[in-house]
């Protein structure tokens, strides 16, 4: 199929945006993350609490924006390793939730779509063959390729969504990004990209802590378009170009 150079590139995200990671994936991951984070802070024999387990996990991610990078600086941590421990289920595919014709819509969407998720690769390409829409992009940037400069910089790193546009050739007024995160969409925005929030699967105080939205969850500034469903994106076309 043939793009024109004016069509849009879409940026999407997985968890929370294309199906319902809080129903049960984030609770699993999140009960990974702790195991995991209690045997790198312990002394080798005892894991450590908690309570130093959620301090740990709450001043990486306000001070790196993923606590990955935080274990990885401070604790000599291997991404790899990780990823694949915290995100290792022994049945994915039937904590899956998601909406049904997600295939349909993509469809329905003019330009290019990438996937751009903070997950790692084994994981996302499970759930994207589970949802029947791995077709539907044309790049899969999972967190393993979100390097700059041989440092993981994954979203909402300004240096990543740069580094995207360049390798695609595309211009910041050309892409989309499709989010339940409101701090990847401010960068996004501050870059001059077209901002969509997904809200359907947001919980306050999300595990994962990722998400964190306010009780009431009216559209910032940095906002373009507040959707409840991805499956609404067709429909607001007109506010996005």
């Amino acid at each position: 199929m043939n793009i024109k150079p004016s069509a849009p590139v879409w940026l999407f995200d997985l968890d929370n945006t294309l199906h319902n990671a809080s129903h049960a994936i984030f609770p699993a991951i999140m009960a990974n993350m702790n195991a995991y984070i209690a045997r790198v802070l312990g002394d080798g024999t005892t894991p450590a609490s908690i309570d130093e387990v959620n301090a740990a996990r709450t001043l990486y991610w306000k001070r790196y924006g993923a606590t990955l990078l935080g274990l990885i600086r401070h604790h000599g941590v291997k991404a790899e390793h990780f990823l694949h421990e915290t995100h290792h289920m022994d049945d994915l595919t039937s904590m899956i939730r998601h909406e049904k014709g997600l295939g349909r819509m993509l469809k329905r969407l003019p330009g290019r779509k990438i996937l751009l998720t903070n997950a790692p690769h084994r994981y996302s390409t499970a759930v994207l063959r589970h949802l029947g829409i791995q077709r539907q992009f044309s790049h899969h940037i999972a967190i393993e390729s979100m390097r700059v400069h041989r440092q993981l910089r994954p979203k909402p790193s300004k240096l990543l969504l740069r580094k995207v546009m360049r390798r695609h050739g595309a211009t910041a007024a050309r892409c989309i990004l499709v989010e339940d995160t409101l701090a990847n969409l401010r960068t996004a925005h501050a870059l001059g990209m077209g901002t969509v929030w997904v809200t359907q699967y947001l919980k306050v105080g999300d595990p994962i802590g990722t998400a964190h939205p306010p009780k009431r969850l009216h559209r910032p500034a940095w906002v373009d378009v507040k959707v409840k469903s991805v499956k609404h994106l067709p429909a607001q076309l007109a506010r996005l170009r």
